[in-house]
């Protein structure tokens, strides 16, 4: 069977010369979509530019060169969808937007895609945006943010972006994009079934049928198969076509003409109405879904052929010869040259650094810090009306839930960038209430009531911070979480990482959770594992135990995101939420007075926090534990037994030598950890102690944790949780039997 790569490279050329291109039945002009003759050229050569850079990927694969071959070819029609919007219209793309992102590049002075294209195949550390880290199509230059292979978990932030460009007109903020700024966003036919990409095209619906802006335009690359699975003919415009809310636009992707008409359409629909459109875009799938991919075990020979025979490029070199701009042998030379200057500029790139130690590759994890204060002074005056419901309860000792809302309204007030976005936190503050009254002091465009969907609101939040905001979104329970995870993971994490620190989306995750609450059903309101979180590389989780330590760590979270970039999950403790005694009812030990900004004691990240100073026993916890730890001391104390307890407080990165610091010379260790015995924090705490205590042989170290098991509903949960009567229990078995264990 001869190489398809030959076959497809060879045949435009084959086509000119024996005066067999496809005929064109569009009955535009260049004239009469507003393209000038040189234009079209310059869209054809971004086509050819493109489509030499996956047959040179291939060829360097081939010589242990090139790391990644899903490229463009069947898709270089998105050229002409890069024309028709502006080079600030941030744009998300798919990996087989190749033509889109040189296209772009000639519109933005001193670029050079060739080279920077074949830098990232060449995995160099000297690739402009991933610095050698992933072959990613990618610039901040051009307002692209990388992506990787992902299939539609980039829709739920294009989302939010396009909301925030509407949202700075009526929010203070240091917006990024402009104001009457349009977002691209595509992807394929089989991406378009993705769960993700189903919840952010009906979310921007959903938005738009209120009359909310949302100018995105989606662009679906319709190449009618997924990898081998073929999409159902017909089925793309029978799902989209008549979704409310949404412009639905069909255009040719192997006609230049038709598609950059079309696509202006799309965006002055998005831009002028502030509408979302869906513009369903006809392409094919050339050379396979990748190098590795062999079509001949799941397509015939003629589909093959038929779908070779409707190589994009064949009509573009159609267009160009029906309306007299360039010649056959015109095209030939220039799809020569570039294929010279593509293989010349390969030699170059080869020879370029790689990274080549772990502390390089890791550089990029954690963001650079930005030398920006958002601090926006509040008068006394201000600061007075915004408490004014509360006058009479600012003296006095609060617990957990009041005081979190009200280091909110400081924060709100001081840094007018923050938008909360979640599930009923506006006029009905929250399940907890948590977030009450923020909605009527801040308004409804900063605190943001969502539909009921993780993914859009956490791709909401990623959005919002691309265009200058502080977003704080709120997921309601710890389990749901689950349903939208790798917005986490896969988007706000990777970023930095895969844009070598040009990328950010600083955010404070606030999610209610861990167990030991009362009245509320069953493991998906009771969920005490955060173990998601805990090997994502850069991410921070705070966890207070307390009203007096949620306030600070609230404030150094919110400093984190703002001044150093970072991604911080703030976990809640539920149960915690309105203790507010410690021991016996009326002893309000669990209750505390709230420091305003101007006295505000910080909490930095890693600082631990500690209780006593006995030498008989060292607990170690956080959350539920710590609280349960405390009671214990007590109990332990009345029998002549002196503890010191540490609340970690922050529970990822972990501070290991102020944790060893903390235990000092104290012999016996108790970890008390709420999580589960496998996969729980307990876990990294042994192994700390491990391998970087150098007392660690002469110490008894135990933990306490939680059964591997799901949280049942009512008192029997209590069967499978950690509990102050068990730490008194094996506190007192450490010590009276020091050698055991």
């Amino acid at each position: 069977m001869q190489d398809r790569n030959i076959k497809v490279k060879q045949q435009i050329i084959e086509a000119i010369e024996s005066d067999s291109l496809p005929t064109v039945n569009s009955s535009f002009t260049p004239t009469n979509v507003g393209l000038s003759n040189t234009q079209l050229i310059d869209l054809f050569e971004s086509q050819v530019m493109s489509r030499h850079l996956d047959f040179q990927s291939r060829v360097m694969q081939k010589q242990g060169q090139s790391f990644y071959t899903i490229g463009s070819a069947g898709h270089e029609g998105n050229a002409a969808c890069a024309l028709a919007f502006r080079p600030n219209d941030m744009a998300f793309l798919h990996y087989r937007s190749g033509a889109f992102v040189i296209q772009r590049s000639k519109q933005v002075p001193d670029q050079n895609p060739l080279y920077d294209m074949l830098l990232s195949f060449a995995a160099s550390s000297e690739d402009p945006i991933s610095g050698g880290r992933h072959k990613v199509l990618g610039s901040k230059t051009l307002f692209i943010p990388p992506q990787t292979s992902t299939i539609a978990s980039h829709l739920p932030k294009a989302v939010g972006t396009a909301f925030s460009i509407s949202l700075s007109r009526k929010v203070k903020v240091d917006n990024v994009l402009e104001k009457d700024g349009v977002v691209m966003c595509n992807f394929g036919d089989a991406s378009s079934n993705h769960s993700t990409a189903q919840g952010a095209i009906n979310a921007a619906a959903w938005a738009a049928f209120q009359s909310v802006p949302m100018p995105i335009v989606f662009i679906c690359e319709d190449n009618g198969i997924g990898i081998s699975t073929a999409t159902p003919k017909g089925w793309v415009q029978a799902n989209f076509e008549h979704r409310a809310g949404i412009h639905y636009i069909q255009c040719d992707g192997l006609d230049l003409l038709d598609t950059y008409h079309k696509t202006q359409q799309a965006v002055d629909i998005a831009r002028i109405q502030r509408k979302p459109v869906f513009l369903h875009m006809r392409t094919v799938r050339l050379l396979g879904h990748a190098g590795s991919d062999s079509e001949f075990t799941y397509r015939s020979k003629a589909y093959i052929e038929d779908t070779e025979a409707h190589d994009p490029l064949l009509f573009s070199a159609a267009i160009l010869l029906k309306h007299n701009c360039m010649s056959g042998s015109q095209i030939i030379d220039l799809y020569n040259e570039v294929a010279q200057n593509i293989e010349s500029i390969s030699q170059q790139v080869i020879t370029k650094p790689k990274l080549t130690s772990a502390a390089k590759i890791k550089q990029s994890i954690v963001p650079p810090k930005v030398n920006k204060v958002y601090q926006n002074k509040v008068s006394k005056a201000e600061r007075e009306s915004l408490f004014s419901h509360e006058k009479h309860n600012l003296p006095k000792k609060q617990h957990l839930a009041k005081l979190i809302n009200w280091a909110m309204i400081d924060l709100m007030a001081e840094q007018q960038n923050i938008v909360m976005c979640g599930e009923d936190i506006g006029k009905k503050g929250g399940v907890y209430n948590v977030t009450s009254k923020l909605s009527d002091k801040f308004g409804p465009q900063r605190i943001i009531n969502t539909l009921l969907d993780e993914q859009s609101i956490l791709g909401m939040a990623i959005g919002l911070a691309h265009n200058g905001f502080l977003p704080m979104p709120e997921i309601q329970f710890l389990a749901y979480v689950h349903n939208a995870e790798d917005q986490i993971r896969g988007e706000a994490a990777t970023l930095p990482f895969f844009s070598n620190g040009q990328f950010t989306n600083p955010m404070v995750i606030r999610i209610a959770g861990l167990a030991y609450q009362k009245g509320f059903g069953g493991h998906f309101h009771n969920d005490n594992s955060f173990a998601v979180f805990r090997d994502i590389p850069g991410l921070i989780i705070a966890c207070p135990s307390n009203g007096a330590d949620a306030v600070d760590m609230l404030r150094e979270s919110v400093r984190l995101a703002q001044e150093e970039q970072r991604v911080v999950i703030f976990i809640e403790p539920i149960a915690l939420y309105m203790k507010k005694d410690l021991h016996q009812e009326g002893d309000t030990l669990w209750s505390f007075d709230y420091q305003p900004p101007s006295t505000a004691n910080p909490i930095k990240l890693g600082q631990l926090g500690s209780y006593g100073q006995g030498k008989d026993i060292c607990m170690v916890s956080y959350g539920n534990g710590y609280y349960l730890s405390r009671q214990a001391e007590k109990i332990l104390a009345d029998a002549g037994i002196n503890c010191t307890v540490i609340d970690l407080r922050w529970l990822a990165p972990l501070d290991e030598a102020a944790i060893i610091k903390a235990v000092g010379d104290i012999k016996q260790v108790l970890i008390v950890d709420e999580c589960r015995q496998t996969g729980s924090i307990s876990e990294a705490l042994l192994t700390l102690m491990m391998e970087h205590d150098p007392d660690y042989l002469n110490r008894k170290i135990e933990r306490i944790t939680a059964h591997d098991s799901f949280i049942p509903l009512g008192t029997a949960s209590y069967q499978v949780l950690p509990s102050c009567e068990l730490i008194v229990e094996q506190a007192k078995n450490m010590l009276n039997n020091p050698n055991s264990g």
